[in-house]
């Protein structure tokens, strides 16, 4: 399985960080030991809301190369939402089988037309934001419509990457990493 983490200028760190750190534990604990990822952009370097640099693996590559893309949010989804030359590159993933977000990275995954006739949440001051991109917003912590998997807002990335690796690996590996990070249930 290969993923390609998504990010962006002004996201919200802990949104990509809490999947991320949860997810790739899945190879480094021999659950999927055909694990892989990339770091990708649509920029050369990326800053989150605080000022964090983000040096991507991968810049404007063929996202539909990936089995998973995974989208954070922050504040900069308010405004990509609307920049189509971003949401091209990000509608590369179409043929992708799983297309996640946490917190407003389903204002993109929307915006990039992947939430039509599905179900999908996002932050909780976002919820009427994100009506015009899906058939339901539901104000759950995780919502798995068909393999589009959405989160609320930003300590869902954690819930979130703990559901994946639940998904992929089963309900021992959830509970492995989840023990192992000390994450309460």
């Amino acid at each position: 399985m290969k993923i390609a983490f998504v990010v962006f200028n002004d996201m919200t760190l802990l949104d990509f960080v809490g999947a991320y750190d949860t997810i790739t534990r899945l190879k480094t604990l021999k659950y999927k030991t055909d694990l892989r990822w990339d770091i990708c952009a649509y920029t050369d370097m990326v800053r989150d809301n605080h000022g964090f640099k983000i040096i991507p693996d991968k810049v404007r590559n063929n996202l539909g190369k990936y089995d998973a893309v995974l989208v954070p949010g922050g504040v900069g989804t308010r405004s990509l939402q609307n920049e189509e030359e971003f949401l091209d590159w990000l509608r590369t993933a179409a043929a992708v089988q799983y297309k996640i977000s946490v917190c407003t990275g389903s204002l993109l995954l929307g915006a990039a037309g992947f939430l039509k006739d599905k179900k999908a949440t996002t932050n909780y001051m976002e919820y009427d934001s994100l009506k015009q991109y899906c058939l339901e917003v539901v104000r759950e912590r995780i919502v798995d419509d068909n393999n589009t998997v959405t989160s609320g807002a930003v300590s869902s990335s954690i819930d979130l990457g703990l559901y994946l690796c639940e998904k992929w690996s089963g309900p021992e590996a959830k509970e492995e990493i989840r023990k192992m990070i000390d994450y309460k249930k």
